[in-house]
């Protein structure tokens, strides 16, 4: 696949490469998972809130997204109700560095919740599974 005019073209025999869209206030969070996730083969766009990511779901049409749940102004769970309004089957991974919205119902409405730490292990397992490439 080659990216012309920042539009992917798919080659017969050549697999797409999934699209993330990482939705996260800080930026080091976004570079990190960016670098990361671009490593494992993916294309990633980001995002610094909630309503630049309802705006670039639309255009960046990704595949899965990663969504932080603190973030200023709208946060990750008012993203995370919106996108499901018209994105029912996209897949949702909630990030937070805190555990107890793990137990919050309005996060059950995502696909995954992993709680952020240095080791992206766990995240990038979590996406592989989401997507179906394991």
């Amino acid at each position: 696949m080659t990216a012309v005019n920042g539009m992917s073209q798919t080659h017969p025999g050549v697999k797409p490469m999934k699209k993330i869209l990482v939705v996260d206030d800080e930026e080091s969070i976004r570079f990190l998972y960016k670098e990361e996730l671009e490593e494992e083969g993916y294309v990633v766009e980001c995002a610094g809130n909630g309503e630049e990511a309802l705006e670039k779901v639309s255009v960046f049409k990704p595949d899965l997204i990663s969504l932080d749940i603190k973030m200023p102004g709208m946060d990750g769970l008012e993203a995370l109700k919106r996108i499901r309004q018209t994105e029912r089957q996209l897949p949702i991974i909630l990030c937070s560095a805190y555990g107890e919205y793990k137990q919050d119902l309005t996060t059950w409405a995502s696909d995954a919740y992993v709680v952020k730490c240095a080791d992206l292990t766990n995240f990038k397992s979590t996406i592989r599974k989401l997507l179906g490439s394991s």
